[in-house]
């Protein structure tokens, strides 16, 4: 339970600065998903003020497109914030398992996104790390922009001071050159974004992030048809549009790009929105255990597109229904004119037997590793066998987030082109991976932390206490405790012993030396202040310890402050003065006041005299005496 009230499920998902889990809110009994900061950088303050401004920036982005944002809180040294949980995958899943998507299904994608952006854009803020694992599609079909963790309000990003945040693929130029951020970067991440859509992969490739930084600087965004020939001019238009790599090239903010997508939409046939792409893999999808089964099922349609202008005259050749010779005057049938129609079937069928040669060459002897992906073993064997192949061999991993027992992933990858009768490799989940606390009583607490990381655990919070058993340093126990089963990854905090307590001996008052004794002789240490105090202790004796009369661990340091001896205060004169008068101005110069009333006195209340005289000095706090008549 965090804060008393969300129930922790499951984990759904481990970030760089955040864990996300799957939980139920008990107080108004929904599902929701809880991002909790990691526990290490709670302590810094900046992480903390930069994850809950995500949560300030999207509750007010009031937007069916934008995962809401319910609650922020803190519970210990838990930074969290309580999210909609979206049932289904990412964009980044879709992609994955399904390779390139036909237009139509990628403006789909593409237009609640950008109304998102566009609501944001207006808003004055910008996200700054858009891309295919930031898009939520539900099993509903709705379509979300999430994790909006770096956000900023547009007024106050000019640049960054440490490092360029965001993903290097989909990152624009003048972030990476000036480390500045507006809504167009939003709009070159979300250009690249349809070209991974309309082609299946990214448009910059390199050996290192350094390579493809360079590339979004240097080189344009190719045009997604070089990948997919007959792909629509519009879309190509599109693409270059939101990836011009000078911000005064692209449109204003994603609002803006979403009118300009809409009217490509209505520019473009049936035929065009819904041609295949070469690079899909949806051919053998069916709904079993499908995660991306919100895609329109039109990725089956079987419209390719033509690949080269060879396969366009070999497909002209096996479309033609009927071939007409030149007519042949009567009386004028020669051998060589009978000899046509045969002559010509005989070419058709060469034709169409070196398109067949050709065809099992290039592709006839190769087929695609179906996706299996989430599916049983059971189910993947037969998938696998149902297209020809077999099973090489079976590994296992842990997973937190793939069921026990399913597919996590295959090798070669869903989709990739694999000779008939070859084999797949399978990775099956074991299902998130169980460790038991180790017993670290008496172990160091540098020694201790590096045993839970050798047992898969991370070290926690660590809290100290005193103990008469344990040496100083060592760890007293952990919570939780000894044997308890937790799930890797998972933080253990660790009590830590402060040693044997002492009694601190009260040496205020003493000389310096004496009072050193003391302590060292209780075994602690000592440290003078060079600061110095007024007391009423005479001038280098101890006027204030710390800690103070107490207890301490062996070894700690008590600080001493020593004295200056009592603060002397000029007396005022106060004979002839009222007892009310003469009290309340030597108690505000910092006396303590005596009256001396004897019998005499008993009914009067003037002020005869004062036993300091008036112009002298006294220490503070001292008392002084008035006589009354």
């Amino acid at each position: 339970m965090l804060d008393g009230r969300y129930r922790v499920d499951a984990r759904i998902a481990v970030g760089g600065m955040a864990t996300v889990y799957r939980a139920v809110d008990t107080r108004l009994d929904r599902i929701l998903a809880l991002k909790v900061m990691h526990p290490t950088l709670a302590a810094d303050g900046s992480f903390v003020e930069r994850f809950i401004r995500e949560a300030k920036s999207v509750a007010r982005l009031a937007h069916p497109n934008v995962v809401q944002v319910f609650d922020q809180g803190t519970d210990g040294s838990y930074v969290y914030l309580a999210m909609e949980y979206i049932a289904g995958c990412t964009l980044r899943d879709v992609l994955r398992e399904r390779g390139a998507l036909q237009p139509r299904a990628a403006l789909d994608v593409l237009e609640p996104v950008l109304a998102a952006l566009g609501a944001a854009h207006r808003a004055g803020f910008v996200h700054r790390d858009m891309k295919p694992e930031n898009v939520l599609i539900g099993d509903d079909g709705r379509v979300k922009v999430a994790d909006f963790g770096l956000v900023r309000s547009v007024d106050t990003v000019t640049s960054t001071t440490g490092a360029v945040l965001g993903t290097v693929s989909y990152l624009a130029p003048e972030q990476i050159e000036q480390g500045t951020a507006d809504p167009r970067v939003d709009v070159y991440a979300c250009g690249v974004v349809l070209y991974e859509m309309l082609t299946g992969g990214k448009p910059h490739s390199g050996d290192s992030p350094a390579q493809i930084l360079y590339k979004h600087i240097h080189e344009d965004v190719p045009a997604p048809s070089a990948l997919v020939p007959g792909l629509a001019r519009e879309l190509d238009e599109l693409v270059a549009a939101a990836t011009a790599r000078t911000p005064d090239g692209r449109p204003q903010d994603a609002a803006a790009l979403l009118g300009q997508v809409l009217r490509a939409r209505a520019a473009l046939g049936a035929e065009q929105l819904d041609a295949v792409p070469p690079q899909a893999l949806a051919a053998e999808h069916d709904n079993a255990q499908d995660r991306t089964s919100v895609i329109p099922r039109s990725l089956t349609v079987p419209r390719p597109l033509p690949v080269n202008e060879d396969d366009r005259a070999v497909a002209s050749v096996m479309h033609t229904s009927r071939l007409e010779s030149p007519p042949v005057p009567p009386g004028r049938r020669t051998g060589r004119a009978r000899r046509g129609p045969v002559a010509l079937i005989a070419a058709v069928l060469l034709v169409l037997g070196v398109g067949a040669g050709v065809w099992y060459i290039n592709s006839g002897q190769f087929t695609k590793v179906p996706p299996l992906l989430a599916k049983t073993e059971k189910q993947a064997e037969a998938r696998l066998r149902a297209s020809g192949l077999d099973v090489k061999q079976v590994e296992n991993e842990y997973s937190d987030t793939v069921k026990s027992g399913t597919v996590i992933r295959t090798d070669p990858k869903p989709g990739a082109r694999i000779r008939s009768n070859d084999s797949v490799t399978l990775v099956i989940s074991r299902g998130p991976e169980v460790v038991k606390v180790p017993d670290l009583r008496g172990v160091p607490l540098a020694k201790a932390r590096a045993r839970l990381k050798a047992a898969g655990l991370e070290p926690g919070l660590v809290n100290r206490a005193f103990s008469d058993s344990v040496a100083r340093g060592s760890v007293v126990g952990t919570d939780p405790g000894t044997g308890t089963e937790r799930h890797a990854g998972s933080a253990i905090a660790l009590l830590v012993s402060k040693g044997n307590p002492i009694d601190v001996p009260d040496v205020t008052g003493e000389d310096l030396d004496s009072a050193r004794q003391d302590l060292e002789g209780a075994g602690l240490k000592v440290s003078v202040s060079a600061r110095q105090v007024h007391s009423d202790f005479d001038k280098g004796q101890v006027a204030q310890q710390s800690p103070a009369n107490g207890r301490a661990a062996e070894g700690d340091t008590v600080t001493l402050t020593l004295s200056l001896g009592p603060e002397m205060v000029e007396v005022p004169d106060v004979v002839g003065s009222s007892v009310d008068d003469a009290t309340k101005r030597l108690e505000d110069a910092g006396f303590k006041v005596e009256k001396d009333r004897g019998l005499l006195g008993l009914f009067g209340d003037t002020v005869s005299k004062q036993s300091v005289d008036a112009g002298q000095k006294a220490p503070k706090g001292s008392t002084i005496t008035i006589t009354i008549r």
